[in-house]
């Protein structure tokens, strides 16, 4: 009876633990539908920080999808419904060997940083790939490729839409606003 004792409580240790140390979940509600993705802090732990920063302080309501390439992915997180750019705080270490070592790749139904030249300038705009786009990956074209921080697990039908929404051929901005409502964290 002891020996069961003991073990029901190393397991109920256990499995606490798993718990408490889950990747976060997040849902994003758009006005074409909810969009799930689970974050993957193992694969980029500071990018999956900087994310749930912004989700947490309300920064994602009322930002748009701005740039959507057909055959490519859907860019959001950055530019009010007036297409202004938020103002955002500093970029976050480009997390490449993590995402090596992880072995994420920029795959269908990802999540990934959006960034400038310099890989360390990613703030709080993101894009979901909507095909796998290996070229992305590090080290990619430039020595770095784009830190992965997460996968749509639920939604995916959304992002399609998203898609597959015609946009302005001068700068793949969609004609009709797909608009972020509200981003929260889950578990």
């Amino acid at each position: 009876m002891k020996n069961l004792r003991t073990i029901l409580i190393t397991t109920l240790a256990v499995a606490s633990t798993s718990l408490a140390f889950a990747s976060p979940v997040v849902e994003m509600k758009t006005n074409l539908g909810t969009v799930v993705i689970e974050l993957n802090e193992k694969a980029a732990p500071k990018h999956v920080e900087n994310f749930v920063n912004y989700v947490n302080s309300g920064f994602y309501e009322g930002t748009v999808f701005h740039r959507v390439i057909k055959g490519f992915m859907v860019q959001g997180g950055g530019f009010s419904k007036d297409m202004k750019q938020k103002p955002t705080k500093a970029g976050v270490t480009h997390e490449r060997d993590a995402n090596m070592a992880a072995g994420v790749k920029n795959d269908r139904g990802t999540l990934a940083m959006a960034r400038t030249g310099d890989p360390h300038s990613g703030t709080a705009q993101f894009f979901i790939n909507t095909v796998n786009n290996d070229f992305l990956n590090p080290p990619g074209r430039d020595g770095w490729g784009y830190t992965v921080f997460g996968k749509v697990t639920s939604g995916m039908d959304v992002i399609d839409k998203i898609a597959e929404m015609p946009v302005d051929p001068n700068g793949n901005v969609p004609k009709t606003q797909i608009i972020i409502e509200k981003v929260t964290v889950k578990k």
